[in-house]
């Protein structure tokens, strides 16, 4: 299992080590040792999967309080994952990273607490896996909007499928800051 680092300290990107043959494939998705070794202590409280269509964007979500992080993944299909800090006082705040997720590169992308996480569908469909750190709240849900021009998110699509709620979430600079969660070195 390889630990990735990405622009953003904190998200991390996994490759397992996939030992395939002819009659198929085996790989280990988490290892709570290997995850602890590489800085990722976290405990996984709820598990989600998600069905998406070609075009599909959900995001760019969050919680707070409770933040949850987010150990995702793509059972089947492909989709364009990203993760924007979100933490009042980061270095980092409003930047973005993001990756492809396949259900072929058997990748998973660790989004830590204080991050917004989105995502596109570019295959006809994709099954999206989530492991979260904290139970869903609702009175905690809170989103970005994922077109913000100040975040500049490079989507793969410029006329997204998205949600009600999704398609009316603020810019960032209009979320309250007591509604964001706080950097901590």
């Amino acid at each position: 299992m390889k630990f990735l680092q990405t622009p953003l300290p904190g998200c991390v990107l996994i490759e397992p080590q996939v030992i395939g043959d002819s009659r198929g494939f085996f790989y280990e998705s988490y290892n709570e040792a290997k995850f602890k070794e590489a800085g990722i202590d976290r405990r996984f409280v709820q598990s989600n999967i998600s069905r998406s269509a070609r075009g599909v964007l959900r995001g760019l979500h969050y919680q707070w309080p409770r933040p949850q992080g987010k150990l995702v993944s793509v059972l089947e299909g492909e989709v364009f994952d990203v993760a924007v800090d979100i933490r009042r006082g980061s270095p980092t705040f409003g930047q973005w990273t993001g990756v492809m997720l396949t259900a072929e590169n058997h990748r998973h992308f660790w989004i830590p607490e204080g991050f917004a996480h989105g995502f596109c569908v570019v295959s006809d469909h994709a099954i999206f896996s989530y492991q979260c750190t904290d139970l869903y709240d609702p009175k905690a849900d809170g989103g970005v909007l994922w077109s913000d021009p100040a975040i500049g998110v490079d989507w793969p699509l410029s006329s997204p499928l998205l949600s009600g709620k999704d398609a009316k979430a603020p810019l960032l600079k209009e979320v309250a800051p007591e509604r964001l969660p706080e950097y901590r070195a």
